[in-house]
């Protein structure tokens, strides 16, 4: 039962964890390369959460989620709460030591395999359980923090992956069915909701993401039981069921009548589809996420109020809060001073989606007219954004719609694949990597000179051509066939090129988490988008005049582009994704006018895109699929288009993999041990694949033996003829020694099995 004193009005489905400025990230490195310890790497993540949890207190929230702070993946947090961490990190005795080995790996131990978190660019580790799994409670994390935030004042909320999700996202080692575990996982829930109250939380928001997908009758079952007898708990917190990144559809009923006293819904990315049912709901607290925790975009009140007062006046009761946590989202909107002020006023970052929440509860609880002056200025924003001239340019429209009949290579694979064989004149089993090579600190220091002014462009330029032949050097001494020219003048795959494109604009400080320490700064695309000029031409060319071998053009594909950027949402993704391939395809056709005779086009996030309901999966694939052919069609038959996937559950998007042409396909293979090849073999494909032999997430260097071992693997399920040898992603983030160390026997390994 609801209790009305009990019931808060303002929140955020969690918060991000990096720090401001990635304090974070730079203490966990130094622990990792033993120039701090553990106790200096806890006191930075002390004050981290105290500094974020005051600070979210202080803007008015009125519940505060807690327990969101991860060293590395929540997912791995909560295998560690639950006591599932794999058997092979086990026997590493110092705790903080196992945790980080399970995630990335020693020189003697595999870390746990990473994919992508639903339809994000966030990536989590995958627990690994069994039939014969043993469950065991270890609550310190979430006490601890609980027990840190209430002495700071915050009206905390403990966050916890429910054992739903926990369990569909983790993967079965012995083809056991996960679900059947529920009723050995729900007695640890039980116990932890008991703990929890004793320790003062008055909520505990258990996150679901996993019911805004299909469900069979089973799962919606298995809902339904879970929380029904989790609210039969006695001495409990409130139970918030949080879901986000969809709409709840059948899981809503399947929750509604179980005792749980609220449920967070995404208004934002679930649209309208819950709302009906949500309005007889009248003894639960709706957590309605208006305010997007997946873009940056200001929210629009007379879109959002509506919504909220139309649940109010059906007699629910609403608080105001993000569709989803906001660890998707930059910190602060307060250092981007260097931004277009214009496209300025039309963003919110984390810290003012906060506000946001605050200002759409007041209007909410106090009336419009208590804060009728920043919801004018929000009004005023929101109109302002849909007038400017940026967002169409006709000429980029009146050229895609003359421009399918152009968006194919007509020639067979097959035939391609022989009259580049003939140019290129590669041994069987060609060896590669797939573009990026370690951004070493010479390049860090010349790129913050020059971002200084202690060094023009020309010298910033000079130093960079130094890198790549250096970098060319190195492979040619390796013995690889196919090279890359390293890509140290990028700062990264997708802002790279976002900053060359009209209708992009770059943060300075706009960082959010893509795995572990690993950050991104996604560009804002606001506009359509046009390329005024050739973005990687003269560094290809530079790097193919150092060598006779074949250097490829790297460019970032269309999706990726969009799916690795915060995207307008003022059309559909679709448009985008057409007007981001015609300006790869524009530089496909000046690469290959230069000389260059292999060009990748990297789609790491074809995966990440797709909907989360199969209803709506054709649709996507088609879109994405023809906005690849549209980037790469341009070329001549001779010239050999590669493409990059990385990190994604791939069975459901086999057909469209083939469909993309690519006369080459690299792939991650190596945490997965091959099996994405059996999807590959089943749905016929016919093209050239690399499949990567080794992780180049993890600092351990493959023996040449085991890299052998993983071909052999591959060569059962692709003719020689079609297998390239690669590493399953970019080298940036690895150390050179590794690096040249794991090369040198990818090529020892290849070469003894030709």
């Amino acid at each position: 039962m609801l209790n009305p004193d009990n019931v808060f009005t303002a929140t955020a489905l969690g918060l991000p964890r990096i720090g401001p400025n990635r304090e974070l990230k730079r203490a966990i490195e130094a622990y990792w390369a033993g120039r701090s310890d553990a106790a200096a790497l806890h006191e930075v993540a002390r004050g981290l959460r105290t500094a974020q949890l005051t600070a979210a207190r202080d803007a008015g929230l009125d519940s505060v989620p807690v327990g969101t702070f991860s060293y590395y993946d929540h997912v791995l947090d909560t295998a560690v709460l639950l006591g599932v961490l794999a058997e092979r990190v086990r026997g590493i005795a110092d705790e903080l030591d196992r945790y980080f080995a399970a995630a990335r790996g020693t020189a003697d131990v595999p870390p746990l395999e990473m994919t992508k978190w639903f339809d994000t660019n966030y990536h989590y580790l995958v627990p690994e359980l069994s039939a014969t799994t043993e469950f065991a409670l270890h609550p310190d994390k979430p006490l601890a923090e609980l027990k840190e935030a209430l002495a700071l004042g915050v009206p905390a909320r403990p966050v916890i992956m429910g054992p739903i999700t926990f369990l569909k996202l983790a993967k079965s080692v012995d083809g056991s069915d996960l679900l059947e575990r529920l009723p050995d996982l729900l007695p640890l829930y039980e116990r932890l909701l008991g703990l929890l109250a004793e320790a003062g939380a008055q909520w505990v928001q258990l996150d679901e993401p996993s019911l805004v997908t299909d469900l069979s009758e089973t799962e919606l079952a298995a809902v339904h039981t879970a929380y029904r007898r989790l609210a039969e708990v006695e001495a409990r917190p409130s139970i918030l069921v949080a879901s986000y990144f969809g709409h709840l559809g059948a899981a809503l009923p399947a929750l509604a009548d179980t005792g749980v006293e609220g449920i967070a819904v995404d208004l934002v990315a679930g649209g309208e589809a819950d709302l009906a049912a949500m309005r007889s709901l009248e003894n639960t607290l709706i957590v309605a996420g208006v305010v997007d925790g997946h873009n940056v975009w200001r929210v629009d009140p007379d879109h959002a109020l509506p919504r909220l007062t139309g649940l109010r006046d059906a007699g629910v009761t609403v608080a105001v809060s993000s569709s989803c946590s906001l660890l998707h989202v930059p910190y602060s909107l307060a250092p981007e001073t260097d931004l277009d002020a214009r496209l300025r006023s039309w963003l919110a970052f984390g810290e003012e989606k906060i506000a946001e929440i605050v200002l759409l509860a007041g209007a909410l609880t106090k009336g419009e007219e208590a804060v009728a002056g920043d919801l004018d200025i929000a009004r005023t924003a929101v109109l302002d954004r849909k007038a400017d001239p940026r967002l169409r340019v006709e000429s980029v429209r009146e050229r895609l719609a003359g421009l399918d009949a152009d968006a194919v290579r007509r020639v067979p694979a097959d035939e391609r694949r022989a009259v580049q064989q003939e140019r290129l004149n590669l041994p069987l089993l060609p060896t590669t990597t797939i573009g990026s090579y370690p951004q070493t600190s010479r390049i860090r220091v010349a790129r913050a000179e020059l971002r200084r002014g202690e060094i023009d462009q020309a010298e910033y330029d000079s130093r960079m051509r130094a890198e790549i032949a250096e970098v060319i050097a190195l492979q040619e001494e390796i013995g690889l066939d196919v090279l890359v020219h390293g890509e140290p003048e990028r700062n990264d795959m997708v802002q790279y090129f976002a900053e060359q494109l009209d209708g992009f604009a770059a943060t300075v400080n706009g960082w959010v988490q893509s795995y572990g320490t690993r950050c991104v700064r996604p560009p804002i695309q606001f506009g359509d988008v046009v390329r005024p000029a050739a973005m990687t031409v003269e560094w290809i060319t530079y790097a193919q005049s150092l060598t006779r071998k074949p250097v490829k053009g790297m460019l970032t594909g269309p999706v990726t582009i969009l799916a690795w950027s915060f995207v307008r949402d003022d059309q559909p993704l679709a448009d985008s994704a057409r007007q981001i391939a015609l300006a790869i395809r524009d530089e496909t056709v000046d690469l290959e006018a230069a000389g260059i005779r292999v060009i990748q086009v990297d789609e790491p996030a074809l995966r990440e895109l797709l909907p989360l309901r199969k209803a709506d999966q054709a649709a996507y694939l088609d879109w994405a699929v023809d906005a690849f052919r549209l980037a790469t069609s341009g070329v001549a038959d001779a010239t050999q288009i590669h493409t990059h996937l990385c990190y994604s559950e791939f069975g459901e998007v086999i057909g469209a993999i083939a469909g993309l042409d690519a006369d080459v396909t690299s792939i991650e293979a190596a945490r997965s041990h091959m099996e994405v090849l059996d999807d590959l073999n089943a749905s016929g494909f016919d093209l050239g694949v690399g499949p990567g032999v080794y992780d180049i997430h993890s600092p351990r260097v493959p023996g040449a033996g085991e890299i052998e071992q993983s071909l052999r693997l591959a060569l059962k399920a692709v003719p020689a003829e079609r297998l390239w040898v690669n590493p399953d992603c970019g080298l940036k983030t690895r150390r050179t020694d590794e690096v040249t160390a794991s090369l040198r026997n990818l090529v020892a390994a290849a070469q003894a099995l030709r």
